[in-house]
């Protein structure tokens, strides 16, 4: 049962979601960065480190970091580029902030490991992002984030702070998994080939990897490896911990846990009405219609609405002018990408 003895102050509640969007942003970072390195090719037969910046956004401040860019400063921008606020060193410090400003909130066994963690990535060192070390460091970073996780999980006190935290889980796997969905369905495969092809299924494999699905998508289609199934598995499954669906149904669910505090149920109510658009339209339709009828705009959509809820919720939550900036001014008003 959520209980909240007292009501949660505006800026904690802010640092509470961002702590946990960019923690499980640097987790799927990892992950995507050891994906690329392992089985992710273009049609020249080079990793295609390209593709992380497309599924980030990211073309535009990577050009205007590095004049004439190459291929080659694509790991460094992801990994000890300070100047990139997606870097792993930047998504640390941001996380070491925030957990900072909650410092009241959060357990001794989660804050000592935060700032292990949040330390040993700000010490990252040109050689450590090498490609006989990058998979390392990408195994240690998600072992870290997913231990992060398990002592929220196991300490956390369940108030309106433990709520916020786990709206910005959900929505950063909301997020995470559509632009995996959508870039890698108009940009991975090479542009002689047909979907069905064998290397499109290779290409298909390792987004399952990249979003950590591979086993669990094998468990429940041993032998049918297809880009509906795949999409269909990543949208609509329920048992999948980042499939689209349990994470709106679990913003669905924090939302109304929300709304049962008395003094927000009247401002819970768009945020529940948008939340429940767009898992009505994922339910109206298979993943073969949603390819038919077009993947990259069904996508689009969904990130639309997604970026509405974020704003919304921060409208709603924590207006600036509500109250004094700080701790940290409120963490510099965090980067909402």
């Amino acid at each position: 049962m959520i209980v909240s003895p007292t009501p949660l102050l505006s800026r904690y509640a802010e640092c509470m979601m961002w702590l946990a969007r960019y923690m499980e942003r640097m987790e799927n970072l990892a992950r995507l960065l050891e994906v690329t390195e392992t089985f992710v090719r273009n049609a020249e037969g080079q990793t295609a480190w390209d593709s992380i910046l497309a599924i980030n956004s990211d073309e535009a401040v990577f050009e205007q970091i590095y004049n004439n860019a190459q291929h080659g400063e694509i790991v460094p921008f992801y990994v000890t580029e300070t100047r990139n606020p997606g870097s792993l060193v930047s998504l640390a410090q941001a996380v070491r902030d925030n957990a900072r400003a909650v410092r009241p909130l959060v357990s001794i066994e989660l804050w000592t490991q935060l700032n292990v963690f949040s330390r040993n990535i700000l010490n990252l060192k040109n050689e450590d992002m090498s490609a006989h070390n990058l998979a390392e460091l990408c195994t240690r970073v998600r072992q870290d984030c997913q231990a992060h996780f398990g002592i929220a999980e196991g300490t956390l006190y369940r108030d309106q702070a433990w709520l916020f935290y786990r709206l910005g889980k959900a929505l950063e796997r909301s997020d995470q998994i559509t632009r995996l969905i959508d870039i890698r369905y108009h940009m991975l495969l090479p542009r002689a080939e047909v979907p069905g092809s064998e290397i499109d299924m290779t290409q298909w494999t390792s987004v399952l990897r990249s979003a950590a699905a591979y086993h669990a998508f094998r468990r429940l289609r041993p032998v049918t490896l297809t880009p509906a199934n795949i999409v269909g598995f990543l949208l609509k499954n329920d048992g999948f911990p980042r499939s689209l669906s349990i994470n709106l149904r679990q913003i669905d669910e924090t939302l109304t846990h929300l709304a049962a505090h008395e003094n927000l149920r009247q401002l819970c109510a768009p945020l529940l009405e948008c939340v429940a658009e767009l898992r009505a339209s994922l339910l109206d339709q298979t993943a073969e219609e949603i390819i038919i009828r077009g993947l990259h705009d069904y996508m689009d959509w969904i990130q639309g609405q997604l970026r509405h809820l974020q704003n919304a919720i921060a409208a709603t939550f924590w207006p600036v002018a509500i109250y004094q900036e700080s701790p940290s001014e409120s963490v510099v008003r965090q980067e909402q990408s």
